[in-house]
């Protein structure tokens, strides 16, 4: 079969990767003049430094077969995200543990003395969170919540904490011990080379063939047998129902000698200050050695139609939305729709990776069984 693939960023390239293994022949287009999507690294040309050109992405899994996957296609160095932030003149450990309560507090907590702290000052009265600041506030009480987390969201979702859902916080560590280590996970490693030679990599097959620069048109679609469709869901339908809500992140860059922050992430979760986190970005490729260094200040806003999309909001008024275009999905033949732009959810790269293999399996299965292939590669709902 001939098959399409829109978007060279993990789920493309992992669904490229494994039907052409099969025997089909792939044609994998992306807008951007560069594959990877938004794990595309590059060194800066005057300093060397391995740059995330769109924000830091650290691999974090416990997917045995996705690590043994990433790993067949480049090598990767230990590296565990250790992230600061600042707060009233002071800099702190995330996420919260140990030692950020001692500090914050001035106090010397052991383990079971701090818990039994934050339980007294946790707001009793609230039994069932309903949002990002009544989960806050029932797990540490106002004042963590107010140093750590309030000004820190409203940056980044530009909305009060209140119309977020609880479960945004849910997934957020706390800990009794000083571990600040950012990720729990098994596997914790960044590419030595940065992710683009992996890419490279995983696109080297002889069924494989990659156009960069290169927007999808509705003719390219009578050329094949199937499309896998890793943009937008509401961009393949033309936006008819509406846009849904993404933020998007703006980055100011700037370079110094020496170290700049002595960290990879500082986090700055104070309103007052403009930009959510500085990256240093050398800081990622810590097997290496550089004189100076780059910087990136992050800023984050709500998405406008030429901008790239980061965070999907899933608010109600996108859930109703949402829900038109996946009728709309499934109504279509010939189309799978992939990765976290075709299913509108917040994608770590691990869940990318395993999501694009269930779904070239999926495919691979129904095809041989005469079947109509799924719809999506998990469903969006």
């Amino acid at each position: 079969m001939k098959i399409l693939i829109v978007g060279a960023g993990f789920s493309g390239a992992v669904v490229a990767r494994e039907l052409a293994q099969k025997g089909h022949k792939v044609s994998v287009i992306d807008s951007r003049a560069h594959i990877g999507g938004n794990c595309y690294t590059k060194r800066d040309a005057d300093t060397n430094v391995m740059i995330h050109t769109y924000g830091p992405h650290i691999f974090h899994t416990n997917d045995d077969e996705v690590w043994d996957y990433v790993n067949s296609y480049t090598t990767f160095m230990p590296f565990e995200n250790r992230v600061k932030t600042t707060s009233k003149g002071q800099v702190f450990s995330l996420p919260i543990n140990l030692h950020t309560i001692n500090q914050f507090f001035g106090k010397t907590f052991r383990p079971a003395e701090a818990a039994d702290f934050i339980g007294e000052i946790a707001d009793k009265t609230i039994t069932d969170p309903q949002n990002f600041e009544e989960q806050a506030m029932s797990m540490v009480g106002r004042d963590i919540y107010e140093a750590f987390f309030e000004g820190y969201t409203r940056k980044q979702w530009g909305l009060d904490p209140k119309m977020l859902p609880a479960s945004i916080l849910k997934r957020l560590p706390m800990r009794f011990n000083y571990d600040d280590n950012y990720f729990m996970d098994k596997y914790q490693g960044m590419p030595k080379d940065g992710y683009t030679p992996m890419f490279d990599a995983i696109f080297d097959h002889e069924n494989i063939d990659v156009r960069i620069s290169t927007a999808f048109t509705e003719e390219m679609r009578d050329g094949y047998d199937h499309v896998f469709w890793s943009g937008t869901i509401d961009g393949y339908f033309g936006f008819e129902s509406g846009r849904l809500a993404y933020r998007t992140l703006d980055f100011e860059a700037f370079r110094a000698d020496g170290d700049f922050q002595g960290c990879a992430v500082m986090n700055y979760g104070e309103q007052d200050v403009p930009y959510t986190r500085i990256t240093e970005h050398k800081h990622f490729s810590p097997w290496e050695s550089h004189d100076k260094t780059v910087c990136y200040k992050e800023f984050s806003r709500a998405m406008e139609p030429d901008d790239i999309p980061y965070y999907p909001v899933r608010l109600v008024d996108d859930k109703e939305m949402l829900a038109d275009y996946i009728a709309r999905a499934e109504a279509t033949t010939g189309v799978t729709f992939i990765g976290r732009l075709g299913t509108y959810r917040y994608l770590n790269m691990d869940v990318t990776i395993r999501e694009a293999l269930d779904a070239a399996r999926a495919f691979l299965a129904a095809t041989d069984a005469g079947e109509k292939p799924p719809v999506f590669s998990t469903h969006p709902m």
